[in-house]
């Protein structure tokens, strides 16, 4: 039997829960997931998402340091990871993995992981499993179509862009990190995903079908960063 090629997914937070649990996504995240697991094995990162800067905001306001603040988004993104866990039932493996960099011994194909350590995100994490997998692309499913220039909430002229290099990336985005911080891609991670030459794909997670168009090997909407 061929060794099936594995896939790493950051999963943004705020697709499975933007203000409350999004079943709808899910379900639909689900299907797509088995659809292709006779072809893919998949490790799946959960970010924390808007639920966890709710909770990093307050507590910034009574004074939590970055650190605390990083550990309160830490603890958002393994609730979301056990949801999404759940979802896959008996076909994920039994346990959150939260350190990227231990081997996971599992004959299952659907791996699911969360946030390990305070100063980046689970993109950071992603790109830590697709080092110690050798594997080449990130799949970043999150809720905006594409990298913009410059942010479209901000600039009504932003345009999008299909294909970005990292070092014009970092411009956009800026190289530092902060509790809660919302980029396309945390500045860290993207750091460490161009010095390992690892190519990051930003999907919009709501169209399932721009997904299933990259794993085919079509057409598809998004940006790709390399």
């Amino acid at each position: 039997m061929a060794k099936k090629e594995a896939i790493v997914i950051s999963l943004g937070g705020s697709l499975v829960a933007p203000a409350e649990i999004d079943t709808d996504f899910l379900n639909d995240f689900k299907q797509t997931i088995q659809k292709y697991l006779g072809k893919y094995k998949f490790f799946i990162l959960v970010g924390g998402g808007k639920i966890a800067r709710i909770y990093q905001k307050a507590f910034l306001e009574f004074g939590g340091k970055p650190a605390d603040r990083d550990w309160l988004g830490i603890s958002v993104t393994k609730l979301n990871a056990e949801v999404v866990r759940q979802v896959f039932s008996r076909q994920s493996h039994s346990k959150i993995i939260t350190n990227p960099n231990l081997k996971v011994r599992t004959t299952k194909d659907i791996i699911i992981g969360a946030g390990w350590k305070p100063g980046w995100s689970t993109d950071y994490d992603a790109v830590l499993i697709a080092k110690n997998h050798k594997i080449k692309t990130i799949i970043n499913l999150t809720n905006i179509d594409y990298v913009y220039d410059k942010n479209p909430n901000e600039f009504s002229d932003a345009k999008p862009l299909k294909e970005i290099n990292w070092k014009d990336f970092e411009r956009i985005i800026g190289s530092k990190w902060v509790p809660g911080l919302s980029t396309p891609f945390d500045p860290r991670a993207a750091k460490l995903a161009e010095r390992l030459k690892i190519k990051v794909v930003i999907i919009n997670g709501k169209y399932m079908k721009r997904f299933e168009d990259f794993l085919n090997s079509k057409s598809f909407i998004g940006t790709v960063i390399q």
